[in-house]
């Protein structure tokens, strides 16, 4: 299957991130954060097994804590193109990495469990959708299992590219990327409003979005802050998470998030929070030490929550 000329674009991220820091070796054993184990500036997360010398981005832990689910770009055995992992926590580590049998040929990327654990969001390119890449989810099922992928629709999706849907805490909003609902340049980020049947009436976020490209979103405090990646151009520049605060009508003040590998000249993306613990985010990227490969998910403290409501609609 072709490959969307903005897929193709982020897919070059992350092959440009992978020719600068491939080949590296383990660095050792290194604990899954979900240990219990303290959390200073951050930590790897799944040593060897969701953390490998492949690429992970963007990892969603279950609200119970007993699963994570990610998407990776390049590891093997999966069902082709990009393909969504999971782990299950077992005697405190991450362990038995699997490919989902929700995967298809295509590319399927950024999973995120919802807040109550009932859906696992993504997106792929897989035949059927509106458009280039569109927005799914699938149902958890009680014993863990995924239902079949429902396509979340045309108040959502379009002919052009979406990625990276985030539900609100309370499944009423749904945040989201797009390079085919308008907007100031390449992909932004849009809410869309739950009707009782699909998620219609999608708008800009107030305040973000600019001429470069905005993506991979998370609300702190239930949208009172976000944390959002940023980039001139994915294809050839480094992509740099940042942090905005809502005024009560639009997000101001944004600046890096305080990570010592989000530096101008990095590829740091993918936050996540972490519904069961969420007081920590989860992110992809590259540190000097510990390091598995290529992107790798690390846990940080999430950043204070400083803005007021009205800036998730």
């Amino acid at each position: 299957m072709q490959r969307s000329p903005a897929l193709a674009s982020r897919y070059r991220v992350c092959s440009v991130v992978a020719a600068l820091v491939g080949g590296v070796a383990l660095s050792g054993p290194v604990p899954s954060l979900s240990s219990g184990r303290s959390l200073s500036e951050f930590g790897i997360e799944g040593m060897g097994v969701v953390s490998t010398r492949a690429s992970e981005i963007r990892g969603s832990v279950s609200p119970d804590g007993q699963h994570i689910v990610w998407g990776s770009t390049d590891r093997e055995g999966g069902a082709g193109g990009w393909d969504l992992w999971q782990a299950r926590l077992k005697d405190g580590r991450w362990q038995d990495a699997r490919a989902l049998p929700i995967n298809s040929a295509g590319n399927d990327f950024d999973p995120l469990f919802s807040a109550d654990g009932r859906w696992l969001y993504f997106f792929s390119n897989r035949p059927g959708g509106v458009g280039g890449d569109d927005l799914y989810r699938a149902a958890v099922q009680p014993d863990g299992r995924f239902g079949a992928p429902e396509n979340l629709g045309r108040g959502v999706n379009t002919r052009g590219d979406e990625w990276a849907p985030t539900p609100a805490r309370d499944g009423t909003r749904l945040l989201f990327a797009s390079d085919g609902h308008g907007g100031a340049g390449g992909h932004d980020l849009f809410v869309a409003r739950w009707n009782g049947t699909a998620f219609v009436d999608a708008k800009p976020v107030p305040g973000i979005n600019t001429k470069a490209d905005e993506f991979d979103a998370a609300w702190l405090g239930d949208g009172r802050t976000l944390v959002y990646a940023r980039s001139q151009d994915p294809a050839t520049k480094p992509v740099r998470l940042f942090v905005s605060h809502c005024d009560g009508a639009r997000y101001v003040d944004a600046g890096p998030l305080a990570l010592s590998f989000n530096t101008d000249d990095a590829t740091t993306l993918g936050p996540a929070i972490d519904w069961n613990k969420p007081g920590e985010l989860l992110v992809s990227g590259t540190a000097k030490s510990p390091r598995a490969g290529k992107l790798d998910l690390y846990r940080m403290k999430a950043p204070a929550v400083a803005g007021k409501d009205g800036c998730a609609l």
